[in-house]
């Protein structure tokens, strides 16, 4: 049974005084072209969309961003060559999402993907702001960003030039 909430229980409006948010955005480097297009999403699916639904993710940190990449990769393989966009997000422009409530386990994971994915399916549809602001799972205290590109305040978000990220082969066990 799907579980119903009301979207004005589980978002926070924008803090409309907010200065900009700086954000990372990974991507392969055969993907940087496209990398705001959400296709990858839209495809797959992930932890806060499901799939048919176009969002970009970016985090707070690099670090963060390197993480959520890593974490997806068989250790057995070598991690692609990377690239790193920052992208500068105004402050007014970011929705937070749920934070207390999302406390139940999927497969180990942090949060029921179902629980997740209707959040997120259900602030692309209200559409009221560009961004969203969630907890990551791997590490739920630091926070991802779910980019809405069909948004028209999308355009508003500044995207910088890729830089590549080299990655130490010491963290995916190819010392």
């Amino acid at each position: 049974m799907a579980s119903t909430f009301d979207s004005a229980d589980l978002f926070d409006s924008a803090d409309l005084s907010a200065p900009t948010v700086r954000a990372w955005r990974l991507v392969k480097r055969s993907r940087a072209a496209t990398a705001f297009d959400g296709e990858g999403a839209f495809r797959f699916g992930g932890r806060w969309n499901s799939k048919g639904q176009r969002v970009v993710y970016a985090s707070s940190t690099l670090a963060l961003a390197l993480l959520e990449i890593l974490v997806h990769i068989d250790p057995s393989r070598a991690v692609p060559e990377l690239m790193a966009f920052p992208v500068e997000i105004p402050g007014r422009m970011v929705e937070h999402g749920p934070r207390s409530s999302l406390d139940r386990l999927d497969d180990g994971l942090p949060w029921s993907l179902k629980e997740t994915r209707q959040i997120g399916d259900r602030w692309l549809a209200d559409a009221r702001l560009s961004v969203l602001q969630v907890p990551s799972a791997i590490i739920p205290l630091e926070s991802n960003f779910l980019l809405n590109p069909a948004h028209p305040d999308f355009a508003q978000c500044r995207i910088g030039e890729p830089s590549p990220l080299p990655v130490d082969t010491r963290l995916y066990g190819h010392a």
